[in-house]
C-alpha cells in the first residue's frame, strides 16, 4: 500500500466523518455549519477564490454570516489582541457557529476566543486558560459550552483544525504560552489540500519541519501501550515529508507533493493528539520575534535527539532508516547505539534541512541573542508549560532546566553538538 493511502486510512480512522480532507473538499463546510444553525461567524484573512468558494457553500446550505460581514483573522503567532479582537466579535454577533479559514495562527486565535467568549463570565482573561484541561474544569464549574467551530486549515503545517491546541503569543514578552484541552479540539473541519498550492516556499518548508517535529517529538516520549500506533504514524509522515517537501518547494502546483505534505502535517496533528511535544517546542516559544514556530522547532530537534538518545533507541532506528532510505544518511551508521546513535540522527536531521533551505544553527537567525536562551530558559520554568518538561523521554523539572537545558541552547547556537551534556 502506497504511504498516501495508508495516511488515508490512518486520519480515517482518527476523525471519522469529522473530518473532509483531500483534493476538491471545500464544499463541506456549508452542510457543517448549517447542521448548527443558520448563522455561522465566519473568520477569515483570505481573499482568494477559496474565500469566494467558502461563502457559495454557506449560501447554498442557507447559512448566513452573523453580522453580516466576514471577521479578520489573526496575526501570525496568534497576537493576544486578535484572540480578545475576535471574542468582541463572537460576544456581539452570537453567531449559531463560528467557521474560521486560516492557518494555524488563525485557527488557534478563534480557539482561544471561543473560550473567553463562552467563558468569560467565570475569567475575562486568557491567562486563566493556559495550562492543561483548565477549559474542561471551567466547564464543569459554570455548566457552559462553547459554541461549535469549523476549522477550514488552509497551511500544510500545525494541523491546529484538528487537535487540542491552541498557542497565543504576548508580542510585548515575546513569548507564546498554551492552551491544551480536548474540549477545544474543533467538532468539524475542511482541509482542501489544493488551497496549499498558494503557500509561499518559507512557508511550505516551515510547515512540513513543524509536522516532522510534532511526529519526531511524541514519537520520542510515547508510551509503551501507543508506541505501535505512534511508529506508524512516525513511518508514514515522515516518510511522505522527506520525500515531497523538495518536490513541493521546486514545483508549488504539483498537487502530488501538495496532497503529500497535507496528509503528512495532518498525520503531526494525529501524533500530537496521541502523545505530546517536549523539548524542541518547548523552547520555540521563545524564538516567536526571530524566525516561525515551524522552523524554531525543527532547528531544536536535532540537538534534543542527541540528549534524549540513551532514552529512545527504538525510535531512533526507525527515524534513522528513514532518513537513511531519502538519502540523507548512510545506513551502515545505524549499528550504532547510545549517543553516537542520537548524534548520526541529529545530523541525518540537519542534512534534511539543509536540502530544503532551513537553518540548523540559532546564529543563523536574524536577530538572535543571548537573550533568547535566557527567556527559553525562563520559560521552560514556568508551570504554565510543564507539560513540555514532562513530555520528555528525559523528563525535566525546573530545578534540572539551567544545568540540562543550557547546553542544549548553547549546542544549537554554534551547531557543536558535543555540548549537550548527558544527563545522569
Amino acid at each position: 500500500m502506497k504511504l498516501q493511502e495508508r495516511a488515508v486510512a490512518l486520519l480515517e480512522d482518527f476523525k471519522g466523518g469529522s473530518y473532509a480532507f483531500g483534493l476538491d473538499t471545500i464544499d463541506a463546510v456549508g452542510n457543517m455549519a448549517a447542521a448548527y444553525g443558520q448563522r455561522a461567524l465566519f473568520i477569515s484573512n483570505r481573499g482568494d477564490a477559496f474565500h469566494d468558494k467558502v461563502m457559495a457553500s454557506l449560501q447554498k446550505h442557507n447559512v448566513k454570516l452573523a453580522g453580516e460581514r466576514v471577521v479578520p483573522g489573526a496575526q501570525p503567532n496568534a497576537p493576544r489582541e486578535d484572540v480578545y479582537r475576535l471574542q468582541g466579535y463572537i460576544l456581539h454577533y452570537r453567531p449559531d457557529c463560528i467557521v474560521v479559514m486560516g492557518g494555524g495562527s488563525g485557527i488557534d486565535a478563534a480557539k482561544a476566543a471561543n473560550v473567553l467568549a463562552s467563558l468569560g463570565e467565570f475569567s475575562p482573561e486568557v491567562e486563566t486558560y493556559f495550562g492543561t484541561g483548565c477549559v474542561t474544569d471551567t466547564m464543569n464549574k459554570t455548566g457552559k459550552n462553547l459554541l461549535p467551530l469549523i476549522a477550514i486549515q488552509t497551511a500544510s503545517s500545525s494541523a491546529a483544525h484538528l487537535t487540542k491546541y491552541s498557542n497565543v503569543t504576548d508580542p510585548v514578552a515575546g513569548q507564546k504560552k498554551l492552551i491544551v484541552d480536548e474540549a477545544i479540539v474543533p467538532p468539524k473541519a475542511v482541509f482542501d489540500y489544493d488551497v496549499t498550492t498558494s503557500m509561499p516556499g518559507d512557508l511550505t518548508a516551515d510547515g512540513a519541519i513543524d509536522g516532522l517535529s510534532h511526529c519526531l517529538e511524541v514519537f520520542y516520549g510515547v508510551s509503551d501501550e501507543e508506541y505501535d500506533r505512534c511508529s506508524e504514524i512516525v513511518e508514514v509522515a515522515l516518510g511522505l515529508i522527506l520525500k515531497y517537501t523538495k518536490l513541493a518547494l521546486d514545483n508549488p502546483d504539483d498537487l502530488e507533493a501538495r496532497e503529500a505534505l497535507g496528509l503528512a502535517t495532518d498525520l503531526g496533528g494525529y501524533a500530537i493528539m496521541v502523545g505530546g511535544t517536549n523539548g524542541a517546542h518547548l523552547t520555540s516559544f521563545s524564538l516567536i520575534d526571530v524566525t516561525s514556530h515551524g522552523r524554531a522547532c525543527g532547528l531544536m530537534n536535532p540537538y534534543y535527539t542527541v540528549f534524549f538518545a540513551p532514552a529512545v533507541q527504538p525510535q531512533l532506528r526507525i527515524v534513522g532508516q528513514l532518513l537513511a532510505e531519502a538519502g540523507f544518511m548512510e545506513s551502515g551508521v545505524l549499528n550504532r547505539t547510545g549517543r553516537e546513535l542520537g548524534t548520526v540522527v541529529a545530523e541525518g536531521l540537519r542534512s534534511f534541512y539543509r536540502s530544503i533551505g532551513v537553518p540548523t544553527t540559532l546564529t543563523e537567525l536574524p536577530s538572535f541573542s543571548e537573550v533568547h536562551i535566557d527567556r527559553a530558559l525562563a520559560a521552560a520554568k514556568n508551570p504554565q508549560l510543564e507539560m513540555k518538561l514532562k513530555n520528555m523521554p528525559i523528563p525535566l523539572n525546573a530545578s534540572l532546566v539551567d544545568e540540562y537545558m543550557e547546553p542544549i541552547l548553547l549546542a544549537a547556537k554554534t551547531g557543536d553538538l558535543s555540548l549537550i551534556k548527558e544527563f545522569n
